[in-house]
Order: structure tokens, then sequence, then C-alpha cells
């Protein structure tokens, strides 16, 4: 019987709008109390928020941007959502993106995503125009709220979004990037390499999902430089200090190791000071590849060998989608970019 209630509660709410007026009954406030909630704009009590974000979870409210577009209130605002705010590849991806999209007449944001319901809900009711995301942890379902709030989202494929419908769709060339890797390094005839996962004080960590982590598998496997090649993957780590840790013991219990890939030259470049400070010469003994070409990688001693990304096409192509999804309503065709392997002193003694 209360099954049936609740079914029935669901197509009523399929049917019949759900208005403000509907929320604040439920949560107990004003009708203004769940303005300045969903808006965001003033101050409420932590109690009042929560019965609200409660409110508008329990009856599936969504705001009416119809009726918000009709009173000439759209926002031309742009938020991406990425894991990682303080990295030299987000900014940089966001400058050039910033620079389309304010030609474009749209102010765009940077976003730190919180894996929150209360999160999504906040994304939703600012009403932004349209959504850019590159993450490996933002879970799916909360993307697909986001889609079915009516805001245009465009997907940068770090990992696999293939059972993500009604949104554009990036490929970044990090899977066929890290394969590049790989054959690269197995033509220098280093064949014992270990691969570097991303460190995370939340603990998301890669698996068979993320393109560079599946990348450095399966060509691990299709070369037959490994079995397993799980078990040649440094993940886990909390901090840059776990990180060389794990390397050290790692390279100390197999001395045959002679080529680090790390997931980006971040932990490219910790991997490598962690094996000089164990005697290791680089690139003689050990070569090293990291991943996004940041300065950090060049800039180091001897620098990185990295790996190109197209972030000027990238950027452009992500504007370029939200304008046709925003104007035209229209879900564009996923476009593939490749990567770039830059060759420097840490594989190749020469280069530097």
């Amino acid at each position: 019987m209360e099954s049936e209630k609740q079914s029935t509660a669901s197509e009523t709410a399929r049917y019949q709008r759900i208005t403000r007026k509907d929320v604040a009954r439920e949560a107990g406030v004003t009708e203004t109390i769940v303005s300045y909630v969903l808006n965001n704009n003033r101050y409420v009590s932590s109690d009042k928020r929560q019965r609200v974000l409660a409110a508008v979870k329990k009856l599936g409210y969504r705001p009416n941007t119809a009726a918000r577009a009709l009173k000439g209130k759209r926002l031309n605002h742009i938020v991406f959502i990425a894991d990682q705010i303080v990295t030299e590849h987000f900014s940089l991806l966001l400058s050039e993106m910033d620079t389309k999209a304010y030609d474009l007449g749209y102010m765009i944001s940077l976003c730190q995503n919180r894996n929150t319901e209360e999160f999504v809900n906040s994304i939703i009711s600012r009403q932004f125009d349209g959504v850019i995301i590159s993450s490996i942890s933002f879970p799916k379902d909360y993307i697909r709220e986001i889609i079915n709030a009516g805001i245009p989202v465009v997907l940068l494929e770090n990992r696999d979004y293939s059972d993500i419908e009604n949104a554009g769709k990036i490929d970044n060339g990090l899977y066929d990037g890290a394969r590049d890797v790989i054959r690269y390094l197995d033509s220098l005839g280093r064949r014992n390499i270990v691969y570097i996962d991303r460190f995370s004080r939340n603990n998301h960590y890669s698996d068979m999902s993320d393109m560079r982590y599946r990348g450095f598998i399966n060509e691990m496997k299709a070369r037959k430089l490994s079995e397993q090649p799980q078990r040649q993957v440094l993940s886990g780590c909390h901090s840059p200090e776990e990180i060389a840790e794990k390397v050290k013991n790692y390279i100390t219990v197999h001395p045959e190791v002679n080529a680090i890939f790390g997931r980006n030259d971040r932990v490219a470049c910790i991997a490598m000071h962690a094996a000089q400070e164990l005697g290791k010469r680089i690139p003689e003994d050990i070569a090293v590849v990291g991943f996004d070409n940041s300065l950090l990688g060049q800039y180091s001693t001897p620098s990185i060998t990295s790996v190109e990304i197209p972030r000027d096409l990238i950027a452009g192509t992500a504007i370029d989608m939200l304008q046709k999804m925003i104007v035209n309503h229209e879900i564009p065709d996923k476009v593939v970019y490749h990567t770039k392997l830059i060759c420097r002193g840490s594989t190749d003694i020469k280069a530097d």
C-alpha cells in the first residue's frame, strides 16, 4: 500500500509542475527563504537551508528556466567543473576557454567538484547556461541530474562516458596518448615500466574507466610487457610524500625498473626525484615520462618528456559545443583530438 502511495506521488510530480510554493510548504519556510537558498544570494541558517534542499530533492523541483529566459534573465554564465583548480593544466585550459567564451558574450567560472547532492542542487539552482566537466571522480548520476535539469553539458573525456547520453563529448586523446608513451619506452628498450597514479586526499584513484590508466594497461598487455600490469601501478597515495616513499620502496624491491610513467608531470617529477635520491641516473638508469607538458616538467633537472594535450583546440570546441546546445538546442557530434609526445632529457640525454 505504501509503495502504491509513493508511485502515485511520483506520477503526480511528473505531470504537475512543482513550484517554489510547494517547496516552501514542504520545508516549512517562506517562498522568500526558498528563493534565497536556490539563488544562494542571502544568508539562510543551516537548518532552513537543509530543509529547503531536502524538499527540493523530495519533490523533484526544477527551476523554470523557460520562464526565466522569457523574462530576459539568461545569465550568460558557464561553469567549468574540475577535479582540481590549482593545477597549471586546468588554469591554462580555463584561460583558453575564457577567451573564447568572452568573445561569445559569456562569463566562465572554474569550480572544484564536490561530490555531494547539495553541490549538484547548487549548480542546478544557479541556472548556469552551460556546464563543462573534466573529472575522474564526479559521479555520473550527478552528471545525469544536471542534464535532466535542462542544462547543456559538455564532457571532456578523462574517463569513459559511453553510458552518458544527451551531452557534448570531447575525446582529449588521453587513451592513445598513454599508449604512445608505452610504445615509445618500448622502442628505447625500456620494458620494465611502473605507472604512477595521482595522489588524492579523498581516495579518488584511477581504474579502467580512466583513459590514461586504461591506455597504460592495454598497451602493456598488447606489447606483452606484462601479463598483470596492474601490479606495476603505484596508487592509493594521499600526498606527494607518500608517492615518493612508495616509489623508493618499489624500486628497492624491483631494481629491474628502467622506466617511470607519471599520470601527470607533477607525479612524474616526484617519482623522478625519489629515484634520484636512491642514486638512480635519469635517463641512463631510469627513463621518466609525464603527461600534460607543464612548465614544472620543462624546468626540472633533467627536463621531463611529456605528452602535450591540444588545450587551445579542446577549449574552443567545448565553448562552441555549448553555444550550439544553448542556442540551437542540438546535441553536437563527438569530437576527437590527438596528443603529441614531447621528448626531453628524462628519456634522451641528447634532448637537453
